[in-house]
Order: structure tokens, then C-alpha cells, then sequence
């Protein structure tokens, strides 16, 4: 069974960056798609970005591009997201996510089987 295990979050100021980590436990986190979703206060939870398992393709809520950027390291099965000029709208719980089809880089949170608890981010103005 896949375990993930996000750290990074914390209390920022706005403009500030910051970093998430996931890591992976098992066999299969190279070969899939590794996504990043977030619940803001009071909302459903919402896409963020998503990598295929090679590294090469990503994608991105379009509000969020040229913000954050996903990357991973699958000789850590580690999966990153990078995230600067924080605004306090980016409070919310983040979430790593894998999906073992890794023909598929999909924003729909429902192709992911494993989820991690998440951690949060709260963006102070």
C-alpha cells in the first residue's frame, strides 16, 4: 500500500516562497502521475499541478502557471512543489496524490488512489 507524506507547509507572509515536499513509500512511484491539489477554507478541493512520471510533462491549474512549479525525484520518490509569490488566497491544505496510470496527467482528483494528509499553507497579508 502506498503511504505519502507531505512536509513544507507553514505560516508565510505575502510575496514569500515556499517549498512542499511528498514522499512516497513502495515499489510503484516511478511509474506513475504525481498530482498536487489543495483545499482552501470552506471549498472543495481543487487541482493544483500534476507530473508525469517521467519528469517530462507537467501541468497546471491555469491560475496558478508561472507561480508554482512541480517537479519530482523518483530516486527519492519524491515529488515537489514550488511555490512562489504566495498570496493569501493560497491558504489551504496541500495535497500530494498519486495516480498508477501514468498513461494519464489528469486534473481529476478522482483518477488518484493515494493521497497523503496533507499539510498547510496559510499566507498572512
Amino acid at each position: 500500500q502506498v503511504q505519502l507524506v507531505e512536509s513544507g507547509g507553514g505560516l508565510v507572509q505575502t510575496g514569500d516562497s515556499l517549498r512542499l515536499s511528498c514522499t512516497a513509500s513502495g515499489h510503484t512511484f516511478s511509474e506513475s502521475t504525481m498530482g498536487w491539489f489543495r483545499q482552501l477554507p470552506g471549498k472543495e478541493r481543487e487541482f493544483v499541478a500534476a507530473i508525469a512520471w517521467s519528469g517530462q510533462t507537467t501541468t497546471y491549474a491555469d491560475s496558478l502557471k508561472g507561480r508554482f512549479t512541480i517537479s519530482r525525484d523518483n530516486t527519492r520518490n519524491a515529488v515537489y512543489l514550488q511555490m512562489k509569490n504566495l498570496k493569501p488566497e493560497d491558504t489551504a491544505v496541500y495535497y500530494c496524490a498519486q495516480d498508477d496510470n501514468r498513461s494519464r496527467i489528469s486534473p481529476v482528483a478522482s483518477y488518484y488512489s493515494s493521497w497523503g494528509h496533507g499539510t498547510q499553507v496559510t499566507v498572512s497579508s
